[in-house]
């Protein structure tokens, strides 16, 4: 018989209501286990955090500018200037930006941006002769009409700003896709 196997070996057997005793190699196990689950939840937490925290932030709506007084806005689009307070992480600037802001056939009050669609050049107003009364990018030759729509060389008209008129003024919004070509 084998003594590993004995019934009635004392050792192995636990006595009701007495304690099990926890032996050293199980207390080293727990305590280094136990630390290294709570340094491991250290590095990963904040880097969970970082991934997670910019989806769960509130979407801060852009600002309306106040850019000019309404009685100046014609039928011609006119180049507007106007500076925007922006923050990208921990660096706050206020840059200034430009809008083509005119009159349509229809009256209403839009803005365009003039970045070209092309490879994001700075558009004029009737600046090169050969197209009057036309968007032109001195880069590579895109043109556009009054209303934004390309005509040749950019894939996508230009995009135009939200306006709204209040108290005599023109406030332009967010940046969106071009809601007058169609």
């Amino acid at each position: 018989m084998n003594v590993h196997n004995n019934p009635n070996d004392d050792q192995h057997v636990q006595k009701p209501g007495t304690k099990r005793e926890i032996t050293r190699r199980q207390f080293l196990t727990y305590t280094l286990g136990g630390a290294g689950a709570f340094m491991g939840a250290g590095m990963i937490v904040p880097m969970l955090r970082f991934a997670i925290d910019p989806v769960l932030k509130p979407k801060i709506q852009a600002a309306w500018i106040k850019v000019v007084e309404e009685s100046k806005i014609t039928t011609e689009p006119k180049s507007f200037s106007f500076q925007i307070h922006q923050v990208d992480g921990w660096y706050e600037s206020d840059p200034e930006l430009v809008a083509w802001i005119s009159k349509g056939a229809d009256g209403k009050i839009f803005a365009l941006n003039p970045t070209c669609k092309h490879l994001g050049c700075t558009v004029n107003w009737n600046d090169n002769p050969a197209y009057p009364n036309q968007y032109f990018c001195p880069c590579h030759g895109a043109h556009y009409t009054a209303d934004g729509k390309n005509l040749a060389v950019a894939p996508n008209p230009l995009d135009e700003y939200q306006v709204k008129v209040e108290s005599g003024f023109v406030y332009v919004g967010p940046l969106g896709h071009n809601t007058r070509v169609k």
